[in-house]
């Protein structure tokens, strides 16, 4: 069965930020049944065809994609400091941009510069450059990618033979504690 303009907008609006009750809401459902409904919208596979495509339009209008995402989280997953300094006993030199790899530049997050200006003894101003560079945190890239790759589970699994009530503190609905 087709879906109608109303299931169409929703599925439009979920895809701002995948937020299914915000996205029944935003498109025209009731404030109240927002929740419900959004469940029962997205268990459609008429519903779930038609986000899909729109995900699959997306992908293509703004070149990102999910091959794309993985890679930039390898990139700084798997940086490395040697790529983008050397140090020794005598302190550190950072490599110039222009020997920089791809990889390397993407792996910077932030580089900052402060001037301290002081006087010598005879009254000399005097400058000192400080620079600090921060890499982006691999630790976060590797745990998304390790998520990614099912490495990592967050899985609760409960099994009974008696009926359960699962109350959520914070969530406004019928089985939360107010």
């Amino acid at each position: 069965m087709p879906l109608n303009e109303k299931q169409k907008r929703f599925a439009a609006e979920y895809l701002i930020d995948l937020n299914a009750s915000a996205a029944a809401r935003r498109a025209g459902y009731s404030k109240k049944t927002a929740g419900s409904i959004s469940f029962d919208l997205l268990q459609k596979p008429e519903m779930q065809a038609e986000i899909q495509r729109l995900m699959a339009k997306r992908a293509e209008r703004t070149n990102v994609t999910q091959d794309r995402v993985v890679r930039e989280l390898a990139r700084l997953g798997f940086s490395d400091l040697r790529e983008v300094a050397d140090w020794d006993e005598n302190g550190s030199k950072w490599k110039s941009s222009d020997e920089l790899t791809d990889d390397a530049a993407a792996s910077i997050k932030d580089i900052k510069f402060t001037t301290e200006r002081r006087r010598d003894r005879n009254g000399d101003t005097i400058d000192t450059v400080n620079a600090h560079m921060a890499m982006h945190d691999k630790k976060g890239a590797l745990e998304l990618l390790g998520r990614h790759l099912g490495i990592f589970k967050d899985n609760v699994n409960i099994s009974t033979d008696e009926p359960l009530t699962i109350r959520v503190r914070g969530i406004k609905g019928p089985y939360s504690e107010e």
